[in-house]
């Protein structure tokens, strides 16, 4: 066989040329419908390997943003730790939500959304129930800061938080009927008071989307798993049933 005869013809060219400009297009059609959707990405068409490999990457992202905003505010925030003291639980209960500013914000007031907070939540006897420290006893970094919603905390926190500015640190004092009340049990009991730590921050619009981005990728997991689950018990429902008959 000769070398020409190896060479493809110009008609052959061109049939090599459109199909491999219609496996492209396909690649890019095929992108732009399982990652972008109106102009965000749509993680429901993603894989469950590709929906993993998105959370991790969110996930340092955000810890990446939380680092930073650490390095800024980690040191005046622990400041603070030293007013964490036990209270008397009646006296509390029956003072209603009281309000108490360690430090004059000189920001902005705060609304009941559009901020981010760090904080210290604790009981009666000073147990720490929850805090942005990454380790309260030995503390070394704050953690990312709560996203402040309307109606995403208890009523307490928001009637302690009234008026406060960005920059401040507030202490509030929450009795239990404003706090989880009979719904949920904490520091020992139901209806609990709670004290709280709060220094509102400005809000970074980075976080909130890295954050909100997450929660999308969860929610794809969570269906798939759930998919995934009902698939297959629905498959070993049709195995026992197939092997059940065939006895």
């Amino acid at each position: 066989m000769q070398e020409k005869d190896l060479k493809p013809s110009t008609k052959q060219r061109l049939i090599f040329a459109l199909v491999a400009a219609i496996l492209l297009g396909s690649s890019i059609a095929a992108y732009v419908m399982i990652v972008m959707g109106n102009g965000t990405v749509n993680y429901t068409k993603m894989t469950m390997e590709q929906l993993q490999t998105a959370y991790s990457e969110k996930t340092a992202a955000i810890d990446a943003e939380a680092a930073e905003l650490s390095n800024q505010y980690f040191e005046e925030f622990k400041s603070f730790k030293k007013n964490v003291k036990g209270y008397n639980s009646s006296t509390a209960n029956s003072g209603g939500v009281q309000s108490t500013d360690l430090k004059e914000g000189t920001g902005a007031t705060i609304g009941n959304s559009g901020y981010a907070a760090y904080y210290i939540g604790w009981c009666s006897n000073e147990e720490i129930f929850d805090t942005s420290f990454d380790d309260y006893d030995n503390p070394t970094s704050l953690k990312a800061p709560i996203s402040v919603s309307e109606n995403s905390l208890i009523e307490g926190w928001y009637l302690g938080m009234e008026g406060a500015k960005i920059g401040g640190v507030r202490e509030i004092t929450i009795p239990g009927n404003l706090a989880y009340g009979e719904s949920y049990e904490i520091c020992g009991g139901k209806n609990s008071p709670l004290k709280f730590i709060v220094m509102p921050i400005e809000e970074s619009d980075n976080l909130k989307k890295l954050n909100k981005e997450l929660e999308e990728i969860y929610s794809a997991l969570s269906n798939l798993y759930a998919q995934t689950y009902s698939n297959y018990s629905t498959d070993t429902t049709t195995t026992d049933a197939t092997t059940t008959s065939g006895e």
